[in-house]
């Protein structure tokens, strides 16, 4: 164990593993089996339980709850870890769960991720770096979240959906379906409406790239013939361009969600 400091009124487990240069706040209780690493800290009544790594540098908000038992009626105390990145913000009252055995015993987030207020993620979910959740967003068990997604407040999705890379789902949205990468979905029971224009421009992507998304966009969901078919012209038609065969490849992967899709037939 290296170097920290805790408040005399903080509860650290014998086993935790606590690093250099740790802050750990006033009524904070840190679990046996946790392991926080260096540069950490706590500011105040957060509990941090199960078998769970926080990387180098998060900082966690009063009265987040992290690494407790998930919300599956299913778990049987079975031995499955969180594991959360460096650099991450979880703000007050977060709830992040532990994997499951029906989901392969773990639950990940990667680096530079914001969790505000009341946001969840629940069990064997897997989020990538640089996400955003705004504040009392609910992602339930099973999802997959792509690097620099932002959900917007309130906005809910159902479990085994998956949120494309570089998209936007819209504060109060409920999505049912999976959001493709670069697009943007709004809505109670939300639908495609687009791309996320302004975020790729914020995050540098070139007038071209913008340019051919838009264009890969309108074909993939045009009214003529069938998804499928439409988007094998889409993968020749755009070949070697990496962010539409990104988008490519999310779709022929395919999950046990349906494609969240435009209102109309021409996806305009």
């Amino acid at each position: 164990m290296g170097d920290y400091t805790a408040h005399p009124t903080a509860v650290i487990e014998d086993g935790a593993q606590i690093g250099p240069g740790v802050k750990i706040g006033p009524y904070c209780v840190v679990g046996p089996e946790v392991t926080l690493a260096e540069g950490v800290e706590l500011l105040s009544h957060v509990a941090v339980a199960g078998r769970t790594t926080i990387g180098p540098r998060t900082r966690i908000f009063p009265f987040a709850s992290i690494g407790h038992q998930p919300q599956d009626l299913k778990f049987r105390g079975e031995a499955s870890t969180l594991s959360v990145g460096a650099d991450c913000m979880i703000r007050e009252g977060v709830t992040l769960n532990p994997g499951t055995e029906g989901g392969g015993f773990s639950t990940t987030i990667g680096d530079r991720c914001a969790f505000l207020a009341n946001s969840h993620v629940g069990h064997d979910c897997h989020v990538g770096n640089n996400v955003v959740f705004s504040n009392n967003v609910m992602l339930a068990g099973h999802c997959t979240v792509g690097d620099f997604a932002i959900l917007g407040g309130g906005a809910a999705v159902i479990q085994f959906a998956r949120v494309g890379a570089h998209s936007f789902l819209g504060g109060m949205s409920g999505l049912e379906n999976d959001l493709i990468p670069y697009g943007m979905a709004l809505g109670n029971r939300a639908y495609l409406s687009g791309l996320n224009i302004v975020g790729l421009q914020r995050r540098g992507f070139s007038r071209e790239d913008i340019h051919n998304l838009r264009r890969a966009y309108r074909a993939l969901f045009a009214a003529e013939g069938t998804l499928s078919e439409r988007t094998d012209d889409v993968a020749k038609e755009f070949a070697g361009q990496p962010i539409v065969e990104e988008i490519i490849a999310f779709i022929r992967v395919g999950g046990k969600r349906s494609l969240c899709t435009p209102k109309d037939a021409t996806g305009a």
